[in-house]
């Protein structure tokens, strides 16, 4: 596990920008994994700008979003498949038909979840998963407790993903309260995991991430074990940190 420490938010989620879009420049047929949330939304709008001003190419890459509200249609504006349009897809060079999220809205969401995991296969795997953390632990919408062989599925959100995301509705009432996550499983079978954290408030949870004990009451620990995975946090997600674990 390597810790890149950058001065502040903005430079941690450029750097994150920079790291995916130099393994995109080296495989143009990237399978690239999605994460959403405020987190992230600086990281899409660097790689929007070096589409822009560099040409990074974005026509051949495969993408897959770790996971979506179950109940809320692609056109909702607080679905992942509107928060991705709106931040990136539509702004870079990216086929309709390499864009994959799971189907909060399909009938048969257990047929949902075999066939999302169908299409990873088929693709090859995904090749850089971006993740974000929950302020309890969670990757994608992994909660607490989720074992680490698990594979794309429904999940019941918990009390505290609730209460983190549903100031993002207009009515927090609204909130859906299950969704399609790819499984902890999932993830670890990733080439290369990129998580970004950054804030004060995930300081707590990203130093039990990375030097706590592997647990699955806490998932992002499983990261412990992946063969690749660097963590990019600024410098106030870090201050929990050993004095001996950061590097920049």
């Amino acid at each position: 596990m390597d810790v890149m420490i950058q001065p502040d938010a903005r430079a941690a989620s450029d750097l994150v920008a920079e790291l995916i879009a130099g393994e995109l420049r080296k495989n143009p047929h990237l399978v690239l994994g999605l994460a959403t949330g405020r987190t992230m939304e600086q990281a899409y709008a660097r790689l929007v700008q070096l589409h822009r001003t560099t040409g990074l190419n974005f026509s051949k890459c495969r993408t897959f979003n770790l996971d979506e509200y179950v109940g809320l249609p692609g056109d909702h504006p607080n679905s992942y498949r509107h928060y991705m349009n709106h931040h990136l897809f539509q702004h870079v060079n990216i086929e309709i038909r390499n864009m994959h999220l799971p189907d909060g809205m399909a009938e048969n969401l257990e047929a949902e979840c075999t066939h999302y995991e169908t299409l990873i296969t088929k693709c090859g795997g995904i090749d850089l998963q971006l993740l974000g953390i929950g302020m309890n632990g969670h990757l994608g919408f992994n909660e607490p407790l989720s074992a680490f062989d698990s594979r794309t599925r429904v999940i019941v959100l918990s009390p505290a993903t609730r209460e983190q995301n549903s100031a993002l509705f207009k009515a927090p009432a609204q909130m859906p309260k299950r969704a399609i996550t790819m499984g902890v499983g999932t993830i670890l079978d990733c080439k290369r995991c990129v998580l970004l954290a950054t804030g004060a408030d995930k300081a707590a949870m990203v130093a039990k991430a990375i030097e706590g004990p592997v647990t699955d009451v806490i998932p992002a620990t499983a990261l412990q074990r992946h063969r690749a995975c660097t963590i990019v946090l600024d410098e106030p997600a870090a201050t929990r940190l050993a004095p001996s674990n950061p590097a920049g």
